[in-house]
Parts: C-alpha cells; structure tokens; sequence
C-alpha cells in the first residue's frame, strides 16, 4: 500500500491507484529497452553487447534475476526430479579457482535428460579471460586484410588451413607458430588463416566433438572446461602468433565466447540448412563461408549465401537481435557424397565456371569462392589436396573468371601425416580426419606462392 495512503480512500481506489502506478513503471521499463518509437535502442544501452543474454538497460532490476537459470516453470519438471550439486566454479586467468559461486542450487531432470550445468554466459567468460587493447587492435587489422581480399581490394590468396581438429593446444600452437614463418615469407601473395576448429559436428552424432566438448579427449566431456580451453587456444594463437584464426560454427550461440578472437567462421556442410545458423551469420562482421551440403546441392548453399548477406530479426542468446547483414559470406565447395555413398569432387573447372555463372545470376555482394581440398572433394584422401590445390590454381590462371571467383583453398594440416585413434597420443597427428604433414604443407604454401600471377 502506498505511502501516501488516506484513510478516507475505499480499498478499491487505492487498488486502482497502485495498479495505474504499476502500468505507468512498466510502461518507463518498456521505453528504456525499446529507446525508440522505430525500434531502436540507443547506443548508450549496449545493445551489441549480446553476452550478456538478457538486457541491463533497467539498472535497478538486480542482474542475478536476469539470469533467469532457476527453471522453475519448466512445465516438464516433475516435483521429484531435483538432484543436489556442488558449486560450479570458474577458472581464473591464472589457473585458480574463483571463488564465485555459480550454481549452488539443486538442478532438475526434464524427463530423459538432465540440466546438469548452468554454463558462464560468454561476457562473464571474456572477463576471466580477456583481450588486451593490444590484441584486439591486432584482431581488427587481420580482419581488413581478409575482407579486402573478399572484396576484391586485394587480389592477396587466402589460406585457410590447419588441422581437421584442434585435439591439443601445445600440438595447435606448436604448428601455428609454424605458420608465422612461413606466413611473413609470402606476405605479398598469401593470407594464411590458421584453422583452430574446436567444435566438430559428427555425420551420426557419435564420436569426437571438438575441444568444446572434450578440452581432453581421453576424459569423459566437460563443456565448462571446454568453453574455457577454446578461448584459450585462440588467445594464446594471436598473442603468440598475431593470427586470428578460423572456427567453425557447431552451436551458434557459442560465437559469442569468441567473438573477439575470430576472423573467419564456417558453416559445415550438416548445418548450412539451419535457419539459426544463416541468421547469425548475417549479424556477424567477419567473412563467413557456406559449404554445400553433403548432398552436393549447389541452390542449398546459394540459398545460405542469400540469407546470410540479408538483415533479419531473430532470437539469439535470450535477445531480439535485428542483423544489418554480411556482405562477405561466401560459397565453400567441399565435394559431395552421391546417393551410393560415393565421394564426388566438385573443384574441377567446370564446377567454378558454372558457381560463378550462378552467382551471376543472383543478386549478391562479393562473389566469392574458398575451395576445400579435402572432405568429399579429396574423398579423404589426404595426400591429394596437394595436386587439387594446383588443378584449382591452373583453372585460376587458366581464366581471369574464375581467378576473380576463387579467393583461395581451406587445407587440412597439421604436423604429422594421417590420422590416428583416440587414445594413441602421437603428437600433432589428427584424431578426426587424416591431414598432410608440416614438410608437405610447408613445400605446397611455397608452391601455390610460386603458381600465382
């Protein structure tokens, strides 16, 4: 009741007069997040800071209601489905445990599968772990490089290459700096993007996820310690390195954790369909690549390009977002498997002739073109992505067209030749698909170097 309550006011007035104050506060709520009568919230309400997964622009709504991770009415919850947890702790930069609490709480089982933790949104991640001016400086001037090439500023080639699966950080680190030298011996040609993919879909679901899932992939997975692993490699890749590297990807609420390492995503052939996928991609400021589905179908990857280089409106990590749109997505050709199961290439001459006549047709920016020399396009024959990514260099020499087109090859490699089992623990030898080793990548970057004119 409020203060200024007369004793000569029926209840019923009262009522009414602390209902209309109640619509008059929300309405004021409503007005800060919305900011304007057009939808457009103003710059001082950090609307891009999308970690956050719900908004602040109410300082006196407490932030741990924000959060909303009680679960409580979850209609699927039955009254005996609750299990006791320890408290869920956060790393420090430092390898120390904080001291923050973040889920002394009982959790509960929706039917067959239980809320087993409640993760760090990606902003309390990037504090634990954050990037210095510095870096972020090196970050922005890495992701003009690359987008001058996508749009046709530089005629540079672009490399995207490293292994099928960052397995191990020490291994990933050990081939990127690797990189680094032979990256400033091409600079006036090349544009190496070391590939860190640290989440991999699986064609049955089974198998390897990535280091997301896995940060070990001996131990049973663990995603907090995932989350925490991916950042890291990515950190430590361009402090060490000056590289911003490539990912893939698999959750696309997961972008946010790197949004401020990465300088190119793909979108993998089993999720190109997916509508999150093509809508986040259009609210990113880094080139994405489309593949083309396992079924080869090239209107399926066109459409992808289509939808991800419009602006949308779409649900992302508890938001609203309205997307401006990515003017350099871009095709992926990666090969396809006919419906006997066999492995078809789709690099040759003619595939590029007839993507650029199909881009010609469309009505997109930046036309453009990243050849993967493995996957279905090698039928994961590793050792052949050396004589594709020549076949695809001579068709680029062979024709301005298609040089306009092709802005450069993604290449699996890492510092030992094949692949292995899980559980063998050979240093810098794939766990997923088999990869050419460090002498053959080092022989074929100089070589592409030498092929272009």
């Amino acid at each position: 009741m409020s203060d200024d309550f007369n004793k000569d006011t029926s209840l019923e007035d009262e009522i009414a007069k602390s209902l209309q104050k109640m619509a008059e506060e929300e309405t004021t709520v409503a007005k800060a997040f919305v900011g304007t009568e057009n939808g457009v919230v103003e710059k001082k309400q950090n609307v891009n800071d999308i970690d956050y997964g719900k908004t602040q622009v109410v300082p006196t709504i407490p932030k741990e209601l924000l959060k909303d991770d009680e679960y409580e009415e979850e209609p699927l919850l039955e009254d005996d489905d609750y299990s006791e947890t320890e408290e869920d702790k956060i790393p420090e930069a430092d390898g120390n445990i904080s001291a923050k609490k973040k889920n002394n709480k009982k959790k509960k089982i929706i039917k067959n599968q239980k809320l087993k933790k409640n993760l760090p949104i990606p902003k309390e991640i990037k504090e634990q772990f954050p990037v210095s001016p510095e870096l972020a400086a090196k970050k922005a001037e890495n992701d003009e490089a690359i987008k001058a090439v996508f749009s046709g500023e530089s005629d540079k080639f672009i490399l995207v290459i490293g292994p099928c699966s960052a397995d191990r950080e020490d291994a990933v680190l050990d081939y990127i700096s690797r990189l680094r030298t032979v990256q400033d011996k091409v600079a006036d040609k090349i544009v190496i993007i070391p590939r860190i993919y640290t989440g991999k879909p699986r064609t049955t679901g089974d198998g390897y996820k990535g280091l997301l899932h896995q940060p070990d992939s001996n131990a049973t997975p663990d995603l907090l310690k995932g989350v925490i692993a991916m950042r890291e490699v990515h950190m430590r890749a361009l402090a060490e390195t000056g590289f911003s590297c490539a990912d893939e990807m698999l959750y696309p609420e997961n972008h946010r954790y790197l949004s401020d390492l990465l300088s190119y995503v793909a979108v993998g052939a089993r999720s190109v369909e997916d509508q999150h996928h093509r809508l986040t991609a259009s609210g990113l400021d880094i080139p994405v690549g489309m593949k083309n589905p396992t079924s080869g179908d090239i209107s399926v990857m066109m459409n992808s390009i289509t939808a991800a280089q419009h602006p949308h409106s779409f649900i992302y990590r508890g938001w609203e977002v309205v997307s401006k749109g990515n003017p350099y997505a871009h095709a992926i050709l990666r090969g396809y498997v006919n419906k006997h199961g066999q492995s078809m290439p789709n690099y040759h001459y003619e595939d590029l002739i007839f993507l650029a006549d199909t881009y010609a047709e469309k009505n997109l920016k930046n036309p453009a073109v990243i050849v993967d020399t493995n996957h279905a396009n090698s039928g994961k024959k590793y050792g052949e992505q050396i004589r594709i990514s020549k076949e695809v260099l001579n068709s680029c020499n062979y024709n301005p067209t298609v040089r306009k087109l092709v802005k450069g090859l993604m290449i699996e490699s890492y510092l030992e030749d094949g692949a292995q089992k899980i559980g063998e623990n050979i240093y810098g030898k794939s766990i997923t698909d088999p990869c050419i080793g460090w002498e053959k990548t080092e022989r074929l970057i100089y070589d592409i170097a030498d092929m272009l004119k």
